[in-house]
């Protein structure tokens, strides 16, 4: 026959190990830190540069007018510098970085299937920034009523 303060025990014993189990496990999903993009036949992808490292956030052009009609697809690199420009037609492509505080990068010229590592250019200054970005753009992306 069980005592009291044992059957306290086992009872205390069972709950702590309830709690224990209930308790919820944080699970964090996570891309592996994998530098190269995986490139399909028909995609374009690489990593951007800029002279600190990666540049996150910079929108990377591909153009070409090696089809029926002009061709333009534009994405944005993730925050390890990294892009995919997906499902492209075969043709042969412009490839240059464009960005808030840079000048166009030199255009390399590419086909699908292949890994494009591009350079970020920093602009001289302010006013060469502009050059890309003038005032008359960001009026012309209001919306007004």
């Amino acid at each position: 026959m069980q005592t009291k303060f044992q059957l306290l025990r086992r009872i205390a014993a069972l709950g702590t190990a309830l709690l224990i189990g209930a308790v919820p496990v944080r699970l964090v999903a996570q891309q592996a830190a994998d530098p190269a993009a995986h490139i399909g036949a028909r995609d374009l992808g690489g990593v951007v540069t800029g002279k600190n490292g990666p540049e996150a956030g910079v929108w990377v052009i591909a153009e070409t007018s090696g089809l029926p009609t002009a061709f333009t697809k534009i994405v944005v690199s993730d925050d390890q510098g990294r892009y995919l420009i997906p499902d492209l037609p075969q043709a042969n492509y412009d490839v240059w970085v464009r960005g808030y505080g840079l000048v166009d990068s030199p255009r390399v010229i590419t086909t699908p299937g292949k890994t494009v590592n591009l350079q970020a250019v920093a602009a001289p200054d302010a006013a060469a920034a502009a050059q890309y970005y003038p005032a008359v753009y960001w009026y012309s992306m209001l919306n007004i009523p």
